[in-house]
């Protein structure tokens, strides 16, 4: 993967500008792109095929790839990933992130300050980039690679893009005024249509859309490209047809979320769920970095309903199972493939399992928690009461009233996050949970934040002042008070 030659030649088919010239004297500005995954990856492709960074002439674009595994050795990479070589034939490099900075972890490593300089003319002229201007696209900029190469790269503007839900809620931490004001726009998948990401708002960054059409070719595309390689025979290995619901596997007991054991249950549950639904043919989708013993399980599970599980040996994308399988049903808990597969594929999506995460996850700040609210509000529960025989989940995206109404919900929830970064979105907090001050209220936010911050459906201040640590919450809700007053008057 470490590539850093030329790759011109397999630029053809793709059609996007001139491709003469190799290196960055041939060019005006250079274009790195940091990607971990291949989802990620796939995104850029479809962003770079509908002109969102320009026409290719005159441009060298670089695929910095990250394997961000707790243990790369060990993990998948995605240069084995099938349909694989059809992206990187959208670039003109591909260099090994994790080859440029052995032994380091890419998750963990930083340069020192004062190196910075140092590394940028290392890569530079190992890489071949000139020293002309550079575009950074990266993914999360909180954390590093995309945290360290904003560093070495000081003078580059900054582009994010999110391929998952965490782009609908607020910026995980503070950044520093000097990256801040570098970041031109955060490009994003359409998988809530009419929703607004929230992420970098406050920085007056603005969103743009990457066209879910041209997402969805690209991702033909990558299962196209694999060709006769047996992924058919592997969904039907028994030759009785393909599998009618797919269970999205998690891996919440790496985040600290679930214990393995709940996690085993979670995926149990899914399970059930589809056969009480009416499904006998199930395929599970295990998480890329999940263990073997998860999909073992689930054997058991399979042999007491009577239905038949599948479980594909080789690592694929979601997207490629949906339109492989064509199922009638997607099961998750909060995975962003279910509503990819409500968005792109107009498949009927189910949830299992939300319910309690939202009272588990910790802190009130976790960056899962917009994600986990947005499938808890629009994704409908498989186990609930009434969902027995002939449950099918519903069309997210045919649902514009429930997506109109999550809208203000994510927002307060968006606010309650990261308070003091967002206080302009104080009135509309207020009104939604005045709105609701019922069990919906006690699902989504948590008491005591409610009243740290001074909000309907927090404990009224004369009580508050009878409690252990009750300066505390009353000096953050007057704090938060005066933030939102001073910037409602525009000072």
């Amino acid at each position: 993967m470490a590539d850093t030659t030329g790759n011109t030649g397999a630029r053809g088919p793709i059609g996007i500008g001139d491709t003469s010239g190799s290196g960055a004297g041939a060019r005006t500005r250079v274009q790195v792109f940091e990607v971990s995954t291949l989802y990620g990856a796939a995104t850029l492709a479809a962003a770079l095929d509908a002109g969102l960074f320009g026409p290719w002439h005159r441009t060298l674009r670089v695929l910095l790839v990250s394997n961000n595994a707790e243990v790369p050795e060990t993990a998948s990479r995605l240069d084995g990933m099938r349909g694989w070589h059809r992206l990187t034939a959208r670039f003109d490099r591909v260099v090994d992130w994790n080859d440029a900075i052995r032994p380091h972890h890419p998750s963990t490593w930083s340069p020192a300050g004062n190196d910075c300089p140092l590394w940028e003319r290392m890569f530079r002229a190992s890489w071949d980039l000139g020293d002309g201007p550079m575009d950074l696209v990266v993914e999360s900029v909180h954390v590093s690679p995309a945290k360290a190469l904003a560093a070495i790269f000081a003078s580059a503007s900054v582009h994010v893009y999110a391929d998952g839900l965490m782009s609908y809620g607020p910026t995980r931490e503070k950044l520093p005024q000097t990256l801040a004001c570098r970041i031109q726009r955060l490009l994003h998948l359409d998988l809530v249509p009419g929703l607004t990401p929230l992420l970098l708002t406050e920085y007056g960054v603005p969103s743009e859309l990457v066209p879910n059409e041209v997402f969805r070719s690209v991702l033909d595309e990558l299962d196209d490209a694999a060709g006769d390689d047996g992924l058919d025979a592997e969904l039907d290995p028994d030759g009785e047809g393909l599998p009618t619901a797919v269970l999205l596997g998690q891996y919440l007991a790496a985040l600290g979320i679930l214990t393995v054991d709940e996690e085993e249950a979670l995926h149990e549950r899914m399970l059930r769920g589809a056969a009480a639904a009416g499904h006998r043919a199930v395929l599970f989708k295990p998480h890329p970095t999940a263990p073997a013993r998860y999909s073992r399980v689930l054997d058991k599970a399979a042999a007491d309903t009577g239905v038949r599980l599948v479980v594909p040996e080789r690592p694929m994308l979601a997207e490629t199972v949906f339109r492989r399988c064509h199922p009638k049903l997607v099961v998750g808990c909060f995975s962003t493939a279910l509503l990819t597969a409500s968005a792109l594929y107009g498949v009927p999506v189910a949830r299992v399992g939300t319910g309690p995460l939202l009272d588990r996850l910790t802190p009130y700040q976790n960056s899962n928690r917009v994600p986990l609210t947005l499938v808890d509000a629009l994704v409908p529960d498989l186990e609930a009461p009434g969902a027995g025989e002939g449950a099918r989940g519903e069309v997210v995206t045919e649902s514009g009233e429930a997506v109109r109404r999550a809208e203000p919900l994510v927002r307060a929830v968006g606010y309650c996050m990261q308070a003091e970064r967002y206080p302009a979105l104080r009135a509309e907090a207020e009104a939604w949970l005045t709105a609701h001050l019922d069990d919906t209220t006690a699902r989504y936010f948590k008491r005591r934040r409610l009243t740290a911050l001074g909000l309907p459906g927090g404990l009224t201040p004369g009580l508050v002042r009878r409690l252990p640590g009750s300066d505390h919450a009353l000096r953050a809700a007057r704090r938060v008070k005066r933030a939102a007053t001073a910037r409602a008057r525009g000072k």
